[in-house]
């Protein structure tokens, strides 16, 4: 098989079924090599033409705590008090660099998952 970027949806197709073919190559063999070098063009495609978008910091919290089993009332030493715990779940508060790395500490959420910007709800009366 001839190697090339993968640019095209079809090369790409064409890629996952050689890999397919040949998953149970063994290493250091001329099918493994193969097998290595398919496996880092699709990682390269893939990575290039099906981003994951980072989730809204609040959904990242809000799904952390259910994972872990946690209230609103086990974040206070994150936020300093249960009152802003709730601000800014609720979207009354942005989190500041404090909150984010005291989260990130605690819950172990990936600091880039925290930093993305987010627009707050406007009250409208």
């Amino acid at each position: 098989m001839q190697f090339k970027i993968l640019k095209e949806k079809s090369d790409y197709e064409a890629a996952l079924s050689r890999i397919d073919t040949i998953f149970d190559a063994q290493p250091n063999t001329e099918e493994g090599d193969e097998f290595e070098l398919l496996a880092l063009l699709i990682d390269n495609y893939e990575k290039e033409h099906h981003t994951i978008e980072l989730p809204h910091p609040i959904e990242a919290i809000k799904f952390r705590m259910d994972q872990m089993g946690l209230k609103q009332k086990d974040l206070v030493s994150c936020f300093g008090d249960k009152s802003k715990v709730s601000d800014v779940l609720n979207l009354k508060r942005k989190l500041n660099l404090n909150y984010i790395r005291n989260l990130h500490q605690k819950l172990h959420i990936p600091l880039e998952a925290l930093v993305s910007d987010y627009t707050m709800p406007t009250n409208k009366v």
